[in-house]
Protein backbone atom coordinates (compact mmCIF):
# COMPACT_ATOMS: atom_id res chain seq x y z
CA UNK A 1 0.00 0.00 0.00
CA UNK A 2 1.11 3.50 -0.74
CA UNK A 3 1.36 6.24 1.85
CA UNK A 4 -1.86 7.89 0.62
CA UNK A 5 -3.75 4.61 1.00
CA UNK A 6 -2.49 4.21 4.55
CA UNK A 7 -3.58 7.75 5.43
CA UNK A 8 -7.08 7.04 4.14
CA UNK A 9 -7.15 3.73 6.01
CA UNK A 10 -6.14 5.45 9.26
CA UNK A 11 -8.66 8.26 8.69
CA UNK A 12 -11.42 5.66 8.49
CA UNK A 13 -10.22 2.94 10.88
CA UNK A 14 -9.37 5.04 13.93
CA UNK A 15 -12.76 6.78 14.32
CA UNK A 16 -14.55 3.52 13.54
CA UNK A 17 -12.57 1.66 16.20
CA UNK A 18 -13.36 4.39 18.72
CA UNK A 19 -17.04 4.30 17.82
CA UNK A 20 -16.98 0.50 18.07
CA UNK A 21 -15.51 0.76 21.56
CA UNK A 22 -18.20 3.26 22.56
CA UNK A 23 -20.85 0.94 21.10
CA UNK A 24 -19.49 -2.02 23.09
CA UNK A 25 -19.63 -0.03 26.33
CA UNK A 26 -23.11 1.33 25.58
CA UNK A 27 -24.41 -2.12 24.60
CA UNK A 28 -22.91 -3.60 27.76
CA UNK A 29 -24.74 -1.03 29.86
CA UNK A 30 -28.03 -1.49 27.99
CA UNK A 31 -28.10 -5.21 27.11
CA UNK A 32 -25.39 -6.72 29.28
CA UNK A 33 -22.64 -9.06 28.13
CA UNK A 34 -24.66 -10.33 25.16
CA UNK A 35 -25.03 -6.77 23.94
CA UNK A 36 -21.32 -6.09 24.36
CA UNK A 37 -20.48 -9.25 22.42
CA UNK A 38 -22.91 -8.33 19.63
CA UNK A 39 -21.53 -4.80 19.37
CA UNK A 40 -17.94 -6.07 19.41
CA UNK A 41 -18.60 -8.58 16.65
CA UNK A 42 -20.41 -5.91 14.63
CA UNK A 43 -17.52 -3.47 14.90
CA UNK A 44 -15.07 -6.24 14.01
CA UNK A 45 -17.07 -7.27 10.93
CA UNK A 46 -17.17 -3.69 9.64
CA UNK A 47 -13.45 -3.15 10.26
CA UNK A 48 -12.39 -6.39 8.60
CA UNK A 49 -14.73 -6.05 5.62
CA UNK A 50 -13.77 -2.48 4.80
CA UNK A 51 -10.05 -3.05 5.37
CA UNK A 52 -10.04 -6.02 3.01
CA UNK A 53 -11.80 -3.92 0.39
CA UNK A 54 -9.32 -1.06 0.71
CA UNK A 55 -6.30 -3.36 0.54
CA UNK A 56 -7.65 -5.12 -2.57
CA UNK A 57 -8.40 -1.83 -4.32
CA UNK A 58 -5.02 -0.33 -3.37
CA UNK A 59 -3.23 -3.40 -4.72
CA UNK A 60 -5.26 -3.35 -7.94
CA UNK A 61 -4.65 0.40 -8.39
CA UNK A 62 -0.96 -0.32 -8.92
CA UNK A 63 -1.89 -2.46 -11.93
CA UNK A 64 -4.49 -0.33 -13.76
CA UNK A 65 -7.60 1.78 -13.16
CA UNK A 66 -9.75 -0.81 -14.94
CA UNK A 67 -8.56 -3.59 -12.67
CA UNK A 68 -9.00 -1.26 -9.69
CA UNK A 69 -12.68 -0.84 -10.52
CA UNK A 70 -13.08 -4.58 -11.08
CA UNK A 71 -11.41 -5.26 -7.72
CA UNK A 72 -13.72 -2.78 -5.98
CA UNK A 73 -16.82 -4.34 -7.50
CA UNK A 74 -15.54 -7.89 -6.92
CA UNK A 75 -14.68 -7.35 -3.27
CA UNK A 76 -18.03 -5.62 -2.75
CA UNK A 77 -19.88 -8.60 -4.23
CA UNK A 78 -17.87 -11.10 -2.17
CA UNK A 79 -18.41 -9.10 1.02
CA UNK A 80 -22.16 -8.85 0.46
CA UNK A 81 -22.42 -12.59 -0.25
CA UNK A 82 -20.27 -13.44 2.77
CA UNK A 83 -22.32 -11.14 5.00
CA UNK A 84 -25.54 -12.76 3.76
CA UNK A 85 -24.14 -16.22 4.51
CA UNK A 86 -22.99 -15.12 7.98
CA UNK A 87 -26.34 -13.52 8.79
CA UNK A 88 -28.23 -16.60 7.62
CA UNK A 89 -25.89 -18.95 9.47
CA UNK A 90 -26.16 -17.05 12.75
CA UNK A 91 -29.79 -15.92 12.47
CA UNK A 92 -30.85 -18.15 15.38
CA UNK A 93 -27.81 -17.42 17.54
CA UNK A 94 -28.60 -16.47 21.10
CA UNK A 95 -25.00 -15.91 22.13
CA UNK A 96 -25.13 -12.19 21.35
CA UNK A 97 -27.77 -9.49 21.14
CA UNK A 98 -28.72 -9.11 17.48
CA UNK A 99 -30.02 -5.57 17.94
CA UNK A 100 -26.68 -4.41 19.37
CA UNK A 101 -24.92 -6.17 16.50
CA UNK A 102 -27.04 -4.57 13.79
CA UNK A 103 -27.00 -1.05 15.25
CA UNK A 104 -23.23 -1.21 15.66
CA UNK A 105 -22.77 -2.42 12.07
CA UNK A 106 -24.90 0.46 10.78
CA UNK A 107 -23.17 3.10 12.93
CA UNK A 108 -19.66 1.82 12.18
CA UNK A 109 -20.39 1.62 8.45
CA UNK A 110 -21.53 5.24 8.42
CA UNK A 111 -18.50 6.26 10.49
CA UNK A 112 -16.10 4.38 8.18
CA UNK A 113 -17.62 5.95 5.08
CA UNK A 114 -17.41 9.47 6.51
CA UNK A 115 -13.84 8.86 7.72
CA UNK A 116 -12.79 7.53 4.34
CA UNK A 117 -14.35 10.50 2.52
CA UNK A 118 -12.70 12.90 4.96
CA UNK A 119 -9.37 11.16 4.40
CA UNK A 120 -9.71 11.57 0.63
CA UNK A 121 -10.57 15.25 1.01
CA UNK A 122 -7.48 15.88 3.14
CA UNK A 123 -5.05 14.26 0.70
CA UNK A 124 -2.74 16.57 -1.17
CA UNK A 125 -2.68 14.72 -4.48
CA UNK A 126 -2.17 16.22 -7.91
CA UNK A 127 -5.00 15.54 -10.29
CA UNK A 128 -2.81 16.37 -13.27
CA UNK A 129 0.79 15.28 -13.72
CA UNK A 130 2.68 18.49 -14.67
CA UNK A 131 5.56 16.50 -16.21
CA UNK A 132 3.49 14.66 -18.83
CA UNK A 133 4.22 15.56 -22.46
CA UNK A 134 1.18 15.60 -24.73
CA UNK A 135 1.85 13.93 -28.10
CA UNK A 136 1.52 16.32 -31.06
CA UNK A 137 1.55 19.38 -28.84
CA UNK A 138 4.25 21.93 -29.57
CA UNK A 139 5.46 23.78 -26.52
CA UNK A 140 5.80 27.54 -26.79
CA UNK A 141 9.14 29.11 -26.00
CA UNK A 142 9.12 31.93 -23.53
Amino acid sequence: MQDNDLRILRAAAIPTALLGLIAVVAAALIAGSKGALGAGIGALVVGVFFTIGMVAVAYAARISPTIMMAAAMGTYLVKILLLAVLLERFSDATVWDSQSFSLTVIACTICWTIGEARGFLRLRMLYVDPEVKVPGHVEEKR
